[in-house]
């Protein structure tokens, strides 16, 4: 917890109607954090002030979610006030932002049937959220973590937050590996992604069908196949090559994806390898196997 005389902490958490803010935020405030949710836009600088000002723990860590039906027209004063904490001294800021496929937005507001709080009688559902989409984008971009809640359940979303906080709080990048199947879809919050589809498949295997790419019987097998080891070669030595780059900008997150066809064997075999030679080499090194979760 960040020493109150020196410093505080505070998050900002925004994204898409529907995506999971309240959960977000539940998380941080069991993680004993002072949340504020649904606050208007044009409310934050002041009450930041105010918070801020306290020198009682209490609010020492400070995780406030964004309404955006404040930001109906435009995001700027949105942009602008994430610039300026940026640059207040004695102030650890960051932006979590939780973003959603279309197709799983306008399936959660039709299964609770609640209301897009940008539609209305002129603006239908699917249109209240690509115009949310388009109005958040240059939200998104600005964001020091996205997180896309599409392919989630309440407990993934709720490590996952956890996990960013814990991470937060550490100094320097944080490097994720992420496995997945292509024919799930490509996780939509990543900065690099690596096709594997090209290498040998235990899938074919009906005595490694059940295994993951995790156990010793497709270990082996994949360790046997000269492509797999160059392959992993690749990835690492590209990524040693350019990490130094990435920390250099002090950016707080690099997700590095690793795909195949179901995201059972070849993505998590490679994902296990590379966690192990970085988490050995680097502090802040974390691994997560989407279709095994």
């Amino acid at each position: 917890m960040p020493d109150s005389a020196s410093s505080k902490r505070l998050i900002i958490v925004t994204g898409l109607s529907g995506s999971g803010k309240s959960v977000a935020l539940h998380t941080l405030e069991d993680d004993g954090y002072f949340c504020i949710d649904n606050l208007p836009a044009k409310l934050l600088p002041t009450l930041i002030d105010e918070l801020l000002e306290h020198d009682d723990d209490l609010y020492a860590r400070l995780a406030i979610g964004v309404d955006v039906r404040s930001e109906r027209r435009s995001p700027d004063d949105l942009l602008r006030l994430f610039r300026n904490l940026r640059r207040r001294e004695a102030l650890e800021f960051e932006v979590l932002f939780l973003d959603t496929g279309r197709s799983t937005l306008v399936r959660r507001f039709s299964e609770t049937r609640r209301r897009h709080p940008l539609s209305g009688e002129n603006l239908p559902l699917h249109n209240a959220i690509d115009h949310e989409m388009r109005l958040l984008d240059p939200v998104k971009e600005a964001a020091d973590r996205v997180i896309d809640t599409s392919r989630l359940n309440v407990h993934e979303l709720r490590e996952l937050v956890g996990n960013f906080t814990r991470d937060a709080e550490r100094s320097g990048l944080t490097l994720v590996f992420q496995s997945f199947g292509f024919k799930h879809g490509v996780p939509g919050s990543t900065d690099f992604v690596f096709d594997v589809r090209c290498l040998p498949n235990p899938h074919w295997d009906e005595k490694l069908r059940r295994h993951t790419g995790a156990e010793a019987p497709v270990i082996a097998f994949l360790d046997a196949q000269p492509e797999v080891g160059e392959m992993y070669r690749t990835i690492r030595d590209f990524l040693t090559r350019w990490l130094p780059c990435y920390d250099a900008e002090n950016r707080a997150y690099l997700t590095v994806s690793i795909g195949c066809t179901g995201g059972r064997h070849r993505s998590v075999h490679l994902v296990e390898r590379l966690f192990a030679h970085f988490a050995a080499e680097r502090g802040n090194v974390s691994k997560r196997h989407r279709e095994l979760a």
